[in-house]
């Protein structure tokens, strides 16, 4: 009886698929890392936000020279280390979408549609976000930090032309949200539905996407200006021309997200093999 026991646990312990993939990553921004409560802070809130272990979790520190090296040619904004406060965790094992959760009660300005519109441009179709900041920030330069988590998580580089469009697009939609006086899950709707439309006709031509801006501002009554029309078609039309160079990093993300809902589901072998363990041991341990 007892070699039996003992030899269908072996059984299955040796047909149980492994794999080493986590998809769990978070980043931490340069100045929130210098802090140990603010740091300690942000990494609360992000387990108050998961039901996985944080310490499981890749864990990089993202420096002021990361964020600049992609918004000084966009924003011409150059940020020192100790304004990099902006902090997120992605998991790939949500894999219906992308599910963005903000600290609005820190991140003021740009929403979770916003930081979506931004990760689609840079191939990402999937994963669960979340974005933080100790202090009061406007979000923008957290978008380096998402990026690079989910570089960490899929352990492949998104290319540097397709975080650039991202990042430009990021700072348009926030621009238009003060140029405009609409609110950002507005402007933010707004590009979404231009992009689905650009995507499903496969545009690429400023020109024709200028049309279904118009279009699309009017159905939503936002008033832009032919400046600010134009600017949107460029951005789209940007996100468009990159997707080309996004194929390597979209076919590891979407192995990557396969490989770790299997390891959900053998997390409950592996508790099911523990539990027939456990038995065993009892058995033995009586005879």
């Amino acid at each position: 009886m007892k070699k039996y026991i003992i030899g269908l646990i072996m059984v299955l312990m040796l047909i149980t698929p492994l794999y080493a993939a986590s998809g769990f990553s978070i980043t931490i921004g340069e100045a929130t890392n210098n802090n140990a409560a603010y740091k300690s802070s942000m990494l609360s809130y992000f387990q108050s936000k998961t039901d996985k272990n944080i310490n499981d979790a890749q864990t990089k520190v993202i420096t002021a020279s990361e964020v600049n090296d992609i918004s000084k040619n966009v924003t011409g904004l150059v940020y020192p280390s100790n304004k990099i406060f902006s902090c997120a965790m992605v998991d790939l094992s949500y894999n219906e979408g992308v599910k963005v959760v903000v600290d609005k009660s820190k991140v003021r300005v740009v929403t979770p549609q916003m930081y979506a519109n931004a990760l689609q441009s840079s191939g990402i179709d999937r994963g669960y976000v979340v974005v933080s900041s100790p202090v009061p920030a406007s979000g923008e330069a957290a978008l380096a930090g998402v990026l690079k988590s989910y570089e960490m998580a899929v352990g492949t580089p998104i290319p540097e032309e397709a975080k650039k469009a991202s990042t430009e697009e990021l700072y348009l939609e926030t621009q238009l949200v003060n140029q405009t006086g609409q609110s950002g899950d507005n402007i933010a709707q707004l590009f979404s539905d231009v992009k689905n439309q650009t995507e499903q006709q496969n545009l690429q031509n400023p020109e024709q996407i200028k049309v279904i801006v118009i279009n699309v501002a009017s159905q939503m009554n936002i008033n832009l200006s032919d400046n600010q029309v134009q600017q949107i078609a460029d951005s789209v039309a940007n996100s468009q021309k990159v997707k080309a160079n996004l194929t390597d990093f979209q076919n590891e993300l979407q192995n990557i997200s396969q490989n770790v809902s299997s390891s959900n589901i053998l997390d409950q072998i592996t508790s099911f093999i523990q539990g027939l363990f456990d038995y065993a041991q009892g058995i033995i341990s009586q005879q």
